[in-house]
């Protein structure tokens, strides 16, 4: 387990614009939120474990078809979770391809960006009170 703080500072500036994008409506909240809701979920992910690309986008796109199936089944109903604003949001609605899409999009993009940017630079990580580079 380490800490990445650029890859947190990523997540947080992904969570940011995710709120800023909430307040809109359209294709802006429903497609490019889910494009970007995987990639937040990603450098998440990787601000706390080193984990290669390929295996994490693979991860995190499983992750995500599995959370919009869920919206197939009364999966909200059945856990008793109906009644949380933030567990409808999460878990969304309504099952769209669209949205399939979006995250797939999402994932090859944080990859190859990943993948890009990682051999390019090396970024500093936090291992039990060292920063190693």
């Amino acid at each position: 387990m380490t800490f990445n703080l650029k890859y947190f500072i990523a997540f947080v500036l992904l969570l940011c614009t995710e709120l800023l994008i909430a307040t809109t409506s359209g294709f802006i909240r429903h497609t490019f939120g889910d494009f970007l809701a995987v990639i937040g979920v990603y450098v998440l992910v990787k601000s706390v474990f080193h984990i290669e690309p390929i295996t994490l986008g693979i991860g995190v796109l499983v992750f995500s078809f599995m959370i919009e199936t869920l919206q197939l089944t009364p999966f909200l109903e059945l856990t008793g979770l109906y009644k949380s604003r933030i567990a409808r949001i999460v878990f969304g609605s309504t099952f769209s391809f669209g949205d399939l899409l979006a995250y797939t999009l999402g994932v090859f993009t944080i990859i190859i960006i990943d993948t890009t940017l990682g051999k390019k630079y090396k970024l500093p990580v936090i291992k039990r009170d060292k920063i190693i580079i």
